[in-house]
């Protein structure tokens, strides 16, 4: 949604007249937050992502397709740098990954938080040194572990007893000592959607603070060992704007690391705040910097090492989302327009029109998963038609397919017309489905007036090819 929308769009529709439809609504304005950094309109209109017209992509890649503007992600990789000098920034591979991702980060000195195998597998075949992997997970099977410790991944989270047992257990046979954080489950109620909130204590990540499992998870590492426990891991959620989170957060895990201190005089030297930094997918959206994310935590971590007489611990924080997600837009195809009523009164004029794309929850499951909210342009071109209220919407079989929820379009669009969804880089690629047999997107990274493919779309015979029957 535009700046114009400020009232709340749902509940209002079928009223007559509210002042936010009288708004004016510039249909064709680019609000800046919400776009890759290099994406402009053409002369005629059309949008343009570092020099290149999208109705170019659209006929060379095909819709839908995820483009990157990779100037805007390697951008926004530097500001992290920047902004946390002394910390080791962990890009958070579950956004988004593929080899040519994984180069980019590596060359932009990041390092690389995977969860499963598969990442794992992605991040060596790119040529990521594995002594700048982190291994996160909850059940990481003993064949993760393994090839995990074989390749010489720099730190794994552990997430349960079992697992401390299985990697113990395999530490031993290999004659090896990896380097473990715990990960703390430290009762913050992240402000976001209740999937994508991961510290409150029913759910199932990590090891409580509260009931002492976190504690004895450390003790059991410290007395074993085994394993070399360099410190401390806490993540409370996805899509944060509240850095009150991290503050409490921070308070509990220092106390923890005070506690393990004080029973076994050990300090540990690392300290893990996680990710979760949220990005602006709605005008509604007010994300903050990684400048000021860089202050306000560290604020918080020199006053409570202060208060708790610590040695500062050198700080890592996980990024997936900032770095990946502004830097990608999904282009679709329109396919049919129609006007559907929902007043009371069954009056046109109380409606919206559901646009209806070549694309849907196969390639953005967030809208139907969180209830995410997005924005939309025309993008093949710009309009003096009067702006309408309009419902984005996918080719697949459910009512709940849908990619934008409300936004303001001309009331000109059409068949054949191109639309642009910005925000899209993190967790819609990575979740993407066959859903009704679709194939999956490609990915196209822009730069410099140059597209290249950087994870090809997805043919029948692809989805032909596992089913054996």
């Amino acid at each position: 949604m535009r700046a114009h929308e400020a009232g709340a769009l749902h509940g209002e529709i079928g009223t007559r007249g509210p002042a936010w439809l009288r708004t004016p609504v510039d249909v064709n304005a680019l609000v800046p937050q919400l776009w890759p950094r290099n994406v402009a309109r053409g002369p005629g209109g059309a949008l343009t992502v570092a020099g290149l017209d999208v109705r170019d992509l659209a006929a060379e890649y095909g819709t839908p397709a995820y483009v990157l503007d990779e100037d805007d992600l390697r951008g926004r990789c530097r500001e992290f740098r920047a902004a946390f000098p002394d910390a080791d920034i962990y890009y958070a591979g579950k956004a988004f990954l593929c080899r040519a991702v994984v180069r980019m980060i590596a060359e932009e000195g990041l390092f690389l938080d995977v969860c499963t195998g598969g990442e794992l597998a992605t991040a060596l075949s790119a040529g990521m040194p594995p002594a700048r992997i982190g291994f996160h997970g909850n059940n990481k099977s003993v064949a993760e572990l393994t090839r995990a410790v074989d390749a010489g991944v720099g730190r794994i989270i552990v997430d349960s007893f079992t697992e401390i047992d299985r990697l113990t257990e395999l530490a031993r046979e290999r004659r090896v000592r990896p380097k473990v954080l715990v990960r703390v489950t430290v009762g913050v109620e992240a402000h976001t959607h209740e999937f994508i909130a991961t510290a409150h204590e029913d759910q199932k990540f990590g090891f409580s603070l509260a009931g002492g499992a976190a504690a004895a998870a450390a003790f059991k590492i410290l007395d074993e060992d085994v394993l070399e426990l360099r410190g401390l891991h806490s993540h409370i959620g996805s899509q944060i704007f509240d850095a009150s989170g991290f503050e409490v957060s921070a308070r509990r895990v220092l106390a923890l690391q005070s506690q393990i201190r004080d029973a076994r005089g050990v300090e540990l030297p690392e300290l893990d705040l996680g990710g979760g930094f949220g990005i602006a997918y709605t005008t509604q959206d007010d994300p903050a910097t990684p400048h000021d994310l860089a202050k306000r935590l560290r604020k918080i971590v020199d006053g409570e090492c202060a208060a708790e007489n610590l040695a500062v611990p050198h700080l890592s924080v996980e990024p997936g989302r900032a770095i990946v997600g502004p830097a990608v837009f999904t282009l679709y195809e329109v396919g049919t327009v129609k006007s559907v009523p929902t007043g009371t009164g069954g009056d046109a004029a109380d409606g919206r029109a559901y646009v209806s794309v070549d694309g849907g929850m196969s390639d953005n499951i967030r809208t139907a998963l969180y209830d995410a909210s997005y924005s939309a342009t025309l993008a093949n071109r710009t309009s003096t038609a009067q702006p309408m209220l309009a419902r984005v919407v996918g080719k697949h079989c459910e009512s709940g397919d849908i990619v934008v929820k409300d936004e303001f379009l001309p009331a000109d669009v059409q068949p054949g017309d191109l639309v642009a969804v910005p925000g899209t880089g993190a967790y819609c690629r990575s979740m993407a489905s066959n859903y009704n047999h679709v194939p999956r997107p490609p990915v196209v990274a822009v730069r410099e007036g140059r597209a290249r493919l950087i994870v090809r779309r997805e043919t029948e015979d692809d989805l032909l090819a596992l089913d054996v029957g």
